[in-house]
């Protein structure tokens, strides 16, 4: 991932760098010092590139969601939602300025910010929160004629870990070193997208495949259509994790989700945070999030994902992610914070 264009911007203005990707029709502006947030002139449209995630997992879904009600309802504003490689890549994009607004995992977001893990000498510094979403599970997904029950079972086996330096690279590296195994020697590793994985686990030529999307996921479904089934995570892996790792929670998938599931099936989850820059203008946030927190209720009905959540979660589980401005102020007018 490239953070070197976010560097240089320390020496230029946040401001400029912020008119020449997102807004449309200028031919230049007056620079203010870095990290100012600029209004947008009268009349200008701010254009918003949301990414998310492969086509096929529910992200994806839920980007073109928000963009399109955004677009709907956010006057002065264009957001386009695109395909992405996931978290990791979006944290990238958002801070390289080649996307405004995206969602990645907690976890990932703090070692954005902190320039840790895959963001090592890489620190998106002007990361700032728009809030947190819903819980966003991991599911192992195996075929049973596999025998693999649990995740130490997987040793020796071919499976699907999606691409290196992914989010779900880095989720398959936390929890089956958390079992006991040496990642990725342990197995015969194939990185390929969820929707791939799916295909082969259909086809049996792998054995099983981590994807970490919000249930149901179709790449799942698909999955457990064809004499698959999901391998629960145990107490001692979930316990391990929580030790090292505080932003993992417990999360159960219920029985039903999935066709052919007919038992619960315990796991575990991180907060999806929706973010932008510290560049981007205050009310343009505040609007964003406004906007996006009055049709929850449409949002959640046409996206299981988003259905139930509350503004008043917004800003819990999210590892202290800074917060912009702009978002800090919607939450304060309805009383989430003081």
């Amino acid at each position: 991932m490239n953070f070197k264009s976010l560097k240089r911007a320390v020496s230029v203005s946040l401001a400029a760098l912020f008119v020449a990707g997102a807004v449309a029709g200028c031919g230049g502006g007056e620079k203010k010092d870095a990290g100012s947030a600029q209004k947008p002139a009268a009349g200008q449209t701010v254009k918003i590139n949301f990414p998310t995630a492969s086509a096929s997992g529910a992200l994806y879904a839920v980007g073109a969601a928000i963009t399109n009600m955004w677009n709907q309802n956010v006057p002065g504003v264009n957001a386009a939602s695109q395909a992405s490689a996931g978290g990791i890549a979006n944290l990238g994009m958002v801070a390289d300025g080649e996307a405004q607004v995206s969602i990645a995992i907690s976890s990932n977001c703090y070692q954005a910010l902190n320039g840790t893990d895959s963001f090592k000498d890489h620190a998106f510094k002007d990361f700032r929160a728009i809030g947190g979403l819903y819980m966003n599970p991991n599911q192992v997904v195996v075929t049973k004629a596999s025998g693999i029950s649990k995740l130490s079972d997987v040793k020796g086996k071919h499976f699907a870990v999606a691409s290196a330096g992914s989010s779900v690279y880095n989720e398959c590296q936390t929890h089956f070193t958390a079992a006991g195994l040496n990642f990725p020697d342990d197995m015969k590793c194939e990185y390929i997208t969820f929707t791939d994985a799916a295909d082969m686990l259909q086809n049996g030529s792998i054995d099983g495949a981590w994807i970490m999307s919000g249930a149901p996921a179709s790449a799942v479904s698909q999955a457990l259509t064809a004499n698959c089934t999901l391998v629960n995570i145990d107490d001692t892996v979930l316990k391990a994790l929580k030790e090292k790792y505080p932003w993992y929670a417990p999360y159960t998938i219920p029985a039903g989700t999935y066709p052919n599931q007919d038992k619960d099936v315990q796991t575990s989850a991180i907060k999806m945070v929706m973010f932008t820059r510290a560049d981007m203008p205050e009310d343009v946030v505040y609007n964003l999030t406004k906007s996006f927190w009055e049709h929850i209720d449409e949002l959640g009905a046409s996206q299981k994902n988003l259905k139930g959540l509350k503004p008043a979660d917004a800003v819990k589980d999210i590892a202290n992610l800074p917060l912009h401005p702009g978002a800090e102020k919607y939450y304060k007018e309805i009383g989430v914070l003081k």
